[in-house]
């Protein structure tokens, strides 16, 4: 199991997820800061120019899915984890991840109030603050572009304005996130708690099942090559329905794995009615086979897109979501599509796209016609 504890910049959650080791039985401290910062050594820095924070690079993401389920697996236990997270995308990636691995994940999100925070960040940038600065965890307000917690530079006082107004910045993106990290987070306001006096709290909620699992959900990670079903819907103008899962990034077609002794074509038609809530009157007709070649750590395998056909609009509006899935859908056009879709997938919908047009079926690799 992992205890997330998620919160603002100056929230006290590395000082908390200390205390908190001391109180759970074999339980291990997580930094996910660490992945960061050894990024900072092992990429180009050219690579690093390109983002404003190392949670946009993808492969601090995987990372951190990957450290995490390794240390459970070396270890077993609790893994306490204290890390910002203010993207919804960003936080479905990982949380879906864990969770395609099978590890629960327990959210907790540190909420003192607006003043008592901006008083934290104020005093965490003062050299005479530093006993309380290092026991915060001192990398967790520095920026990606400059700073590498570790060096000299970033320790000394002159880093703590540009790490004070750092972690000013974010405020309002954390306001913003507030309402979707609340949706499965157990809250606590923290601003009259000392970290020992938070960390007994974290540690009943999660004892008693106060704090619940987050209900993010994901199939396992295939360890063969997979056989996977879409099925795409219309609108009266040709629109195609896309959705959002949470978690992974990008939009996707409905559908999923074909199970064992399954129709492919079946087995689209039972994942519209589990993601959509809508039952498809018959059997849609494929459009394209395309086989997606393995990308580390990914098997690959063949992907089928059927065509399920025009839904009017009394239909798309009977079109329920399972919230621990999927977050929204919408009709888009070709346009549209291409910005939503991640490149493969995108690629297969257009040459179906084709294949509806013409009324044939397209044999795929990678997404390109072939034979």
């Amino acid at each position: 199991m992992i205890v997330w504890i998620n919160g603002a910049f100056g929230s006290g959650k590395t000082t908390t997820a200390g205390e908190l080791v001391e109180l759970v039985p074999n339980s291990t401290l997580y930094d996910p800061e660490l992945t960061g910062a050894e990024l900072h050594r092992l990429l180009p820095a050219k690579q690093l120019d390109e983002v404003d924070d190392y949670q946009d690079l993808p492969i601090w993401r995987r990372l951190v899915v990957d450290t995490a389920a390794a240390m459970l697996a070396q270890l077993g236990g609790v893994l306490v984890v204290p890390m910002t997270l203010l993207r919804q995308e960003y936080r479905d990636e990982i949380f879906g991840g864990l969770a395609a691995r099978r590890i629960p994940v327990r959210q907790v999100l540190l909420r003192p109030d607006e003043t008592i925070l901006r008083a934290r960040i104020e005093a965490r940038g003062e050299p005479e603050a530093r006993g309380e600065l290092e026991a915060q965890g001192e990398l967790e307000g520095r920026a990606a572009n400059g700073a590498d917690g570790d060096t000299a530079e970033a320790r000394g006082p002159g880093a703590g304005p540009v790490r004070r107004q750092w972690s000013y910045d974010r405020i309002e993106p954390y306001r913003t996130a507030l309402e979707w990290i609340s949706d499965d987070a157990f809250v606590i306001d923290n601003g009259a708690l000392d970290p020992r006096q938070t960390a007994h709290r974290i540690a009943e909620a999660v004892r008693t099942g106060e704090a619940p699992v987050c209900t993010i959900v994901q199939t396992p990670e295939p360890v063969a090559e997979t056989l996977a079903a879409g099925v795409l819907l219309f609108d009266d103008a040709d629109r195609v329905l896309l959705v959002d899962p949470t978690y992974k990034p990008g939009w996707e077609f409905p559908g999923g794995v074909v199970e064992p002794g399954e129709a492919p074509a079946r087995a689209g038609m039972r994942e519209v009615t589990e993601e959509l809530g809508l039952a498809l009157d018959r059997v849609p007709r494929l459009l394209v086979v395309d086989w997606e070649p393995p990308r580390p750590p990914g098997y690959g395998g063949l992907r089928l897109l059927f065509d399920g056909g025009t839904i009017g609009s009394a239909e798309a509006e009977r079109v329920r979501l399972p919230a621990d899935e999927l977050r929204r859908w919408r009709f888009v056009g070709e346009r549209e599509a291409a910005r939503l879709l991640p490149p493969p997938r995108y690629e297969r919908l257009r040459w179906a796209l084709r294949a509806r047009e013409r009324g044939v079926v397209l044999n795929l690799e990678g997404g390109v016609p072939v034979g």
